[in-house]
C-alpha cells in the first residue's frame, strides 16, 4: 500500500517543541471557511457525518467537533459512535481539550490542560501523566498530530504509531471529484490513513471497522 515514494515522518520530540513555542494561530491549519465537514461512507453508503468547526479570535482559536455514525442491519441499528469533543489553543499550541465518546453505550472521556508542568492529561482508560512534547489530540484536523506522540480523544491514552507518507494520492471527495493530497499511514495501537491536501487540510481519513469493512471520510 506504500509506493516507492513513501518516506518516515518522524520528528524529534525536541524540535517539534521548539517549533511549537514560536508558532501562532495563524500556523495552525484552519481552512479559510472557518469549518470542515466529511460524510462517512461504508460499502457506498453513507453512514455519518463528522465537522470540525474554528472559532479564531485574535491569537486563541476553539475548535469543536462532533461525530456521529449509525450501522444499520436489514434497517435495525447494530452499532451506534458518537463523539463530541473541544479544544482550546492559545499562541499555536495546545491549552486545554475534554471530548467524550460514546460506543454502543459504552462511554469514555478525556480531558487535559496546559499548566507550568506542561500538558496535564486524564482519561478513561490511562491514569494521569503530563504529555511529552509535541504531542496533541487525535483529532485530526491538524497535520502536526503526526509529528509526536498523541493523545487519544476517546480515552487519554497516549499512542506512538509508526507513520509513514505518500506523497501526491487522488482521493474523491464528497461531490464526486477527487482531492490531491499526501496520506500519512498510522500503524500501531491503532490503523488509520489519514489524507493532508497540499494546502495542509485534512482532506480524508479511512479506517478498518469490526467486520472487515472499510470506512472512508469524503470531504463535503
Amino acid at each position: 500500500m506504500i509506493g516507492r515514494r513513501t518516506v518516515l515522518c518522524a520528528t524529534a520530540a525536541f524540535a517539534g517543541a521548539a517549533v511549537a513555542s514560536r508558532a501562532t494561530a495563524a500556523d495552525l491549519p484552519i481552512p479559510p471557511s472557518g469549518s470542515l465537514a466529511f460524510r462517512l461512507v461504508r460499502h457506498g453508503s453513507e453512514i455519518g457525518r463528522h465537522s470540525v468547526a474554528f472559532d479564531v479570535r485574535g491569537d486563541a482559536v476553539t475548535v469543536r467537533v462532533s461525530v456521529s455514525a449509525t450501522v444499520s442491519l436489514l434497517s435495525v441499528p447494530i452499532v451506534r459512535y458518537t463523539h463530541t469533543a473541544e479544544e482550546e489553543w492559545r499562541g499555536g499550541g495546545l491549552a486545554a481539550m475534554r471530548a467524550e465518546t460514546d460506543k454502543n453505550g459504552r462511554r469514555q472521556w478525556a480531558s487535559g490542560s496546559r499548566g507550568s508542568a506542561g500538558f496535564a492529561v486524564q482519561g478513561s482508560q490511562t491514569a494521569p501523566y503530563v504529555a511529552p512534547e509535541p504531542a496533541i489530540a487525535t483529532s485530526y484536523w491538524n497535520r502536526h498530530m503526526i509529528e509526536g506522540p498523541m493523545i487519544s480523544t476517546e480515552d487519554g491514552v497516549l499512542l506512538r504509531p509508526t507513520v509513514a507518507v505518500t506523497r501526491g494520492e487522488r482521493i474523491p471527495d464528497a461531490a464526486g471529484g477527487t482531492i490531491l493530497a499526501d496520506r500519512c499511514r498510522l500503524r500501531g495501537a491503532f490503523d488509520v490513513d489519514v489524507w493532508y491536501d497540499r494546502d495542509g487540510m485534512w482532506a480524508g481519513l479511512a479506517l478498518d471497522a469490526a467486520d472487515g469493512s472499510t470506512v472512508r471520510y469524503e470531504r463535503l
